[in-house]
C-alpha cells in the first residue's frame, strides 16, 4: 500500500512538473508572437507544388498529390488516392533515391526566397520588412503552415506569388483554390491528407482583416527571358563551333491532360509565349521545337513526348540536341530524373546522341533579380493596375465551380 501510495504520489509531481512546464511553454510562445505582431509589414506568399525531401516523404506526397480535386479528378478519391499513392509509392521511391534521397526543391526555393526579401528590403523599403513563407501544395512546408505562420506574425499584406511562370488551372489555379478552401471550410477537419487544421481565428482573420493580391503569371518577364537564354548560350558553347549553329533546341514542358487543354486552360498558350520570347531574345540561331514530358496513365496528354521526340530526331539523324526545361525553375524529380537519367543517359549511351541539358534557374542572379522584380512592380502599381486580367477569367468550358469562388475572392480583395 506504501509503495503504491508513493507511486501515485511521484505520478501527480510529474504530472504537475508537465503542466507548469506547458503553461511556461505556452506563455513564452504567446510572448513571442505578440513581440513579432507588426514587424513584418508585407508577406511574399510562395506558391509551389514541392517534393518530399526524404524517403520517408514519399508517400504523403503522392496521397495528397492525388487526393488533389483540382489536378487529377478521380471518382471515390477517399479510397482510390491513397490505393495509388501506396502502388506508386516504390516506384517513385526508386527515382529519389536515385537522385540523393529526396527533392531538392526545398533548399532551392528557401535560397531563392532569402536572396529575394533581402534584395526587396533594399528596393522597396516603403513595403519593408517582407517576409517569405513558403507554401507547397503537397509537402512540407505545407500551405496551411504558411498561413498559420502568417498569423502568428500578424502580417494584413499579402502577396501570393505564383513560382510556375506560367499558369495553369493544374498548377497555380489549384493552389488558389486550396488557399480559399482552407480560408472557409467549416469541416472542421484538415483538407489534405495528413494536413494541419486551420482554425477558426485564422480563417476570420485571412477573410477580413488581410488585404491580398496575387501575382499569378509572368512567361515573358524579361529577367526570366534572358536567364534562360544566358544559360542556353553557356550550353551551346559546349559544342564545336561548326555544329553550334544545328543543335537542336527542344523546349520541354510538363504535359497537361488533353481534357484540361479543351477546357481552355491558358498554359499551353504561355508557356509557347515563353518559348518563342527566349528565340527572339536569342535571334532565332537554331532550329527549336516545344515538346511535352511527365506524362501519366492512359489518357491522352499534350504532345509531342520529349522522349519521342528525341528518338524521332535520332532516325531523321539529328544527334545534337539541348533540352531546355522551360516550365520549370528549379531542379527537382522532373529535371534530375527524368531529363538527367531517363532521357539524356538513354540517348548518349543506347541511341550514340549528344543530347545536353541547359542548367536549372535554382539561384541564377537574373533569376533572383526577375522575382524581386515583379514583387517590386506589383507593389508600386496602384490598385487598379496590379490585379490579373487573367486571372479573373474561367476557362471557356470549366467545370470547377471552385474556381469562380476563389477568382471572385481575390478580386474583391
Amino acid at each position: 500500500m506504501f509503495q503504491k501510495a508513493r507511486s501515485i504520489k511521484n505520478q501527480l509531481q510529474f504530472l504537475t512538473q508537465i503542466t507548469f512546464q506547458s503553461k511556461i511553454q505556452t506563455q513564452s510562445i504567446k510572448i513571442r508572437n505578440f513581440t513579432n505582431k507588426n514587424e513584418v509589414k508585407t508577406a511574399i506568399l510562395l506558391l509551389n507544388l514541392g517534393g518530399p525531401q526524404t524517403l520517408d516523404h514519399v508517400h504523403s506526397f503522392l496521397h495528397r498529390l492525388f487526393a488533389d480535386p483540382d489536378i487529377i479528378p478521380l471518382p471515390m478519391r477517399s479510397v482510390l488516392a491513397p490505393f495509388i499513392a501506396f502502388r506508386r509509392t516504390p516506384k517513385i521511391k526508386s527515382q529519389y533515391a536515385a537522385i540523393g534521397g529526396g527533392s531538392p526543391i526545398r533548399d532551392w526555393t528557401e535560397k531563392q526566397a532569402t536572396q529575394m526579401v533581402k534584395l526587396l528590403d533594399q528596393f522597396n523599403p516603403q513595403t519593408a520588412p517582407h517576409k517569405s513563407y513558403i507554401a507547397f501544395r503537397y509537402a512540407n512546408p505545407l500551405t496551411e503552415e504558411a498561413l498559420n505562420q502568417i498569423y502568428n506574425d500578424g502580417v494584413k499584406r499579402v502577396i501570393a506569388f505564383s513560382q510556375y511562370p506560367q499558369y495553369s488551372c493544374s498548377t497555380t489555379g489549384s493552389s488558389l483554390n486550396y488557399i480559399h478552401r482552407l480560408i472557409f471550410s467549416n469541416t472542421g477537419q484538415s483538407l489534405s491528407p495528413n494536413s494541419p487544421i486551420i482554425n477558426e481565428n485564422v480563417k476570420e482573420y485571412f477573410k477580413k482583416e488581410v488585404n491580398w493580391s496575387v501575382i499569378d503569371r509572368w512567361p515573358t518577364h524579361p529577367k526570366l527571358i534572358e536567364a534562360f537564354a544566358k544559360n542556353i548560350e553557356k550550353t551551346l558553347s559546349t559544342f564545336n563551333e561548326n555544329e553550334r549553329n544545328n543543335v537542336v533546341l527542344l523546349f520541354s514542358a510538363h504535359s497537361l491532360p488533353m481534357s484540361v487543354v479543351n477546357r481552355g486552360d491558358s498554359y499551353p498558350a504561355e508557356v509557347a509565349a515563353t518559348v518563342y520570347a527566349v528565340m527572339n531574345y536569342l535571334g532565332f540561331s537554331n532550329p527549336y521545337r516545344l515538346v511535352w514530358q511527365s506524362k501519366v496513365g492512359p489518357a491522352a496528354w499534350l504532345g509531342p513526348q520529349t522522349w519521342d521526340s528525341i528518338c524521332g530526331l535520332n532516325k531523321n539523324n539529328i544527334k545534337n540536341i539541348i533540352l531546355i526545361p522551360i516550365a520549370f525553375t528549379s531542379d527537382h524529380i522532373e529535371t534530375l530524373f527524368e531529363l538527367d537519367h531517363e532521357y539524356i543517359e538513354q540517348a548518349n549511351t543506347k541511341l550514340g546522341m549528344n543530347v545536353k541539358r541547359i542548367e536549372s534557374l535554382n539561384d541564377n542572379p537574373l533569376f533572383i533579380n526577375a522575382l524581386v522584380d515583379l514583387v517590386v512592380n506589383h507593389i508600386n502599381n496602384n490598385n487598379n493596375n496590379n490585379k490579373s486580367k487573367q486571372l479573373y477569367l474561367r476557362c471557356p468550358k470549366c467545370i470547377n465551380e471552385q474556381c469562380g469562388l476563389t477568382k471572385q475572392f481575390f478580386l474583391n480583395k
